[in-house]
């Protein structure tokens, strides 16, 4: 299998997911890369429960 067939197979339970699920999905991904650059990444959990507290609002 392909690195491009595998990539497709991972992201197409995010491309065939429904508008508010990837919106979750892509700020969640955002917050975390926003935490990277932290020694040690602190209420990582608390910024994904608002994200989805926001989206299902």
């Amino acid at each position: 299998m392909s690195n491009e067939s595998n990539i497709n197979e991972v992201q197409e339970p995010i491309i065939d997911a429904p508008p508010e699920v990837r919106q979750i999905i892509e700020r969640v991904l955002q917050a975390e890369k926003d935490k990277l650059h932290m020694d040690k990444p602190r209420n990582i959990n608390d910024d994904v429960l608002q994200i989805i507290k926001e989206v299902v609002q």
